[in-house]
């Protein structure tokens, strides 16, 4: 059995700002605790419709954001890698805030094991993911995950978003993930049947735990509570 131990909060669906807002504080627990290997977390969520851009997105201007904006969705811009993308309803998201010294101190490889775990995880499904020159796991032309990641002394946040029975349609008022001449797709697109987050939640974290080489305990109860609180008290 492995040491590594990954804790897991379900923090249910939680608006881009509150979202942010937890990953900082995990962070934050982190660098203050570097010797510790007890602050390690998978935040698993659903985010209300927002638009997201990355450090590397400088051409949308003011009057796209409220183009977006005007379409019911927040917009955010972020200090992650990636280009514009989109989040919303059906869509698993995962925030893995970890620090990777514990684990391969290479976010090159990090990165790879997320996409290995997807791919895996697609499997599972009897879908074949596959990944492509560009960041994500692809179903022939259409990408079915978008990963965008930060780390700051190794440790990491944001991560990546799974569609599972995600509105698509939304993804048609961008170029997602900066990509020109390529699609989305979710599982449930994919198999042509209704699949939930709920549905998809344990395959992933199975997949995660053999990906990582870790063991997933549920974040404690108390902690996780008061840890939300703290999320939706202070705003981003």
């Amino acid at each position: 059995m492995t040491s590594k131990v990954v804790y897991v909060l379900w923090a249910g669906r939680l608006n881009y700002g509150t979202g942010l807002r937890l990953q900082k504080i995990l962070a934050s627990q982190h660098h203050q605790q570097l010797e510790t290997d007890t602050c390690n977390t998978l935040v698993l969520l659903e985010h209300d419709p927002v638009f997201t851009v990355g450090i590397r997105d400088k051409s949308y201007t003011m009057q796209d954001e409220e183009k977006l904006k005007s379409l019911g969705a927040e917009f955010f811009r972020t200090n992650r890698g990636g280009l514009i993308t989109f989040h919303g309803h059906g869509q698993l998201v995962a925030y893995p805030i970890l620090n990777l010294k514990q684990f391969k101190s290479s976010v090159k490889w990090y990165v790879c094991q997320i996409e290995q775990m997807i791919i895996r995880l697609c499997a599972e499904f009897g879908i074949k993911g596959e990944t492509s020159p560009n960041t994500g796991v692809w179903v022939n032309d259409k990408k079915i995950c978008a990963i965008g990641i930060h780390g700051s002394r190794y440790i990491t946040t944001h991560g990546l978003a799974l569609n599972c029975n995600t509105d698509l349609s939304w993804f048609e008022h961008i170029v997602p993930c900066g990509v020109e001449g390529k699609g989305v797709t979710s599982i449930s697109k994919e198999l042509n049947t209704n699949v939930t987050i709920q549905d998809v939640l344990p395959k992933f974290q199975t997949a995660f735990q053999d990906q990582f080489e870790c063991s997933l305990i549920e974040y404690p109860i108390g902690e996780s509570s008061e840890l939300l609180r703290s999320a939706n008290r202070i705003n981003v």
